[in-house]
């Protein structure tokens, strides 16, 4: 299990950062970390002469409006794509970035955003939900449900489609994004048109084989998943909890269309593996790909590595054929 040439130059500037574990301090600090996004920049710093790609990746617009949560009012922001007419109803991706809950913000996962609007032709509406430990569970889900709530209501104001709604995430983006759908059908609302899944924690009891051989991983490894658990969970909620453990929800037919992407070298890849399997078990469309040599936080990464090139456009894919039924039916009318 060997990473890639380009995967290891990324790891190797990481390290490079020589910053403390962040299951060693607070997380105040933890959140001023380098990330893996730095890291990428400091790849294409080093190579740029060689390498004519723009970064920040160009996108048609980007805007800022607040959605409200289950708390107060939350930022988020909202990307079109490149070579989108403006008189244009897009549909619309809802995001959620990683970071364990904990960490990290709409910057850090920025470069996820704007490649997977213009890949896929869709507004995406990147939400900043409320982090532990200062809002444990499940404030985060509670605000995720809320935004796709919001999106489904008021989304034709920024210029969506209200008909065209999809749910995706990183990390424990992924998890929420998972959490949401569930909330959606229990609450018989409108279901997403599709739900993509990027490395997606969906098991808090971490019982996975991938956390026990991937546990010395970087830049994700048990030690953090267990330090965003504490912070996340404190010890009052249940690890199988289904708003916290979506794998562990009684039942998930009925469930959205679901394409899920994991990384071989993470110890959660168990996690998106076994969840595409219970879903498959209960009869919903699953697409799941894993992404060879790479580790955790590859997806972002598309300036400078060759598999998160692969990874936007095989999302990209999945989301232009999610709504090809929608698109026939309006050529039809």
């Amino acid at each position: 299990m060997n990473t890639t040439n380009q995967m290891q130059e990324i790891l190797d500037t990481y390290s490079r950062f020589n910053t403390m574990p962040a299951e060693k301090i607070s997380p105040e600090n933890a959140r001023n970390l380098p990330t893996v996004a730095d890291a990428v920049m400091g790849v294409i710093g080093k190579h740029v002469l060689k390498r004519a790609v723009p970064f920040p990746e160009p996108v048609g617009d980007i805007s800022h409006i607040l959605i409200p949560g289950a708390g107060g009012d939350l930022l988020a922001r909202v990307y079109r794509p490149l070579k989108s007419d403006s008189t244009e109803a897009l549909p619309v991706l809802l995001y959620f970035h990683g970071g364990g809950w904990v960490i990290a913000n709409l910057d850090t996962y920025d470069s996820s955003c704007r490649a997977l609007a213009n890949e896929s032709s869709f507004m995406v509406v990147s939400l900043a939900y409320r982090q532990a430990p200062e809002h444990p569970f499940p404030a985060a889900a509670e605000d995720a449900f809320a935004a796709y709530q919001w999106i489904c209501k008021n989304c034709g104001n920024l210029g969506g489609d209200a008909n065209r709604v999809a749910i995706a995430g990183e990390s424990a983006g992924g998890n929420l994004a998972a959490v949401t759908c569930l909330k959606a059908r229990a609450a018989g609302m409108t279901l997403p048109i599709h739900q993509l899944l990027i490395y997606p924690v969906t098991d808090l009891t971490c019982q996975g084989e991938s956390h026990r051989t991937q546990a010395n991983a970087k830049p994700l490894n048990e030690a953090m998943m267990t330090w965003f658990k504490k912070h996340y969970l404190q010890g009052k909620t249940d690890a199988t909890n289904p708003d916290a453990s979506p794998l562990f929800a009684r039942d998930h037919s009925g469930l959205p269309p679901t394409t899920i992407i994991v990384a071989e070298l993470d110890p959660l890849c168990s996690d998106g593996e076994l969840y595409a399997k219970k879903l498959r078990d209960s009869g919903v469309s699953v697409r799941i790909r894993k992404f060879m040599g790479v580790t955790h936080e590859f997806f972002g990464a598309k300036a400078v590595l060759d598999e998160a090139k692969e990874a936007i456009a095989f999302a990209g894919d999945a989301l232009r054929n999610a709504i090809e039924p929608f698109d026939s039916f309006a050529k039809d009318q």
